[in-house]
């Protein structure tokens, strides 16, 4: 996959500075289980600067990507795992 640049994603976010608060609050998310838009192997900040240059998350939407509640019991977590070993 070619390299993704800053030039790439100011192309969807203008401001140098929302670009790098809409890609702080992406990687947040990333790191708290969300999922991602995008088929990348890549660290969560580079999947972030993907799925901005790609289009897929952008300031308006960025609210809406929020992951449901964490799981609380073990019952849940144990079903997460169960999924997760089941569709690698």
């Amino acid at each position: 996959m070619a390299r993704v640049t800053v030039e790439d994603c100011l192309k969807a976010v203008p401001s140098r500075f929302r670009l790098i608060r809409l890609t702080i609050e992406r990687v947040k998310q990333l790191r708290e289980g969300a999922e991602p838009l995008i088929n990348a192997d890549n660290k969560e900040i580079v999947l972030a600067l993907r799925e901005i240059a790609q289009g897929a998350v952008t300031p308006e939407n960025i609210k809406d990507l929020v992951k449901r509640e964490k799981p609380s019991t073990p019952y849940e977590i144990s079903e997460i795992l169960k999924q997760k070993s089941l569709n690698p």
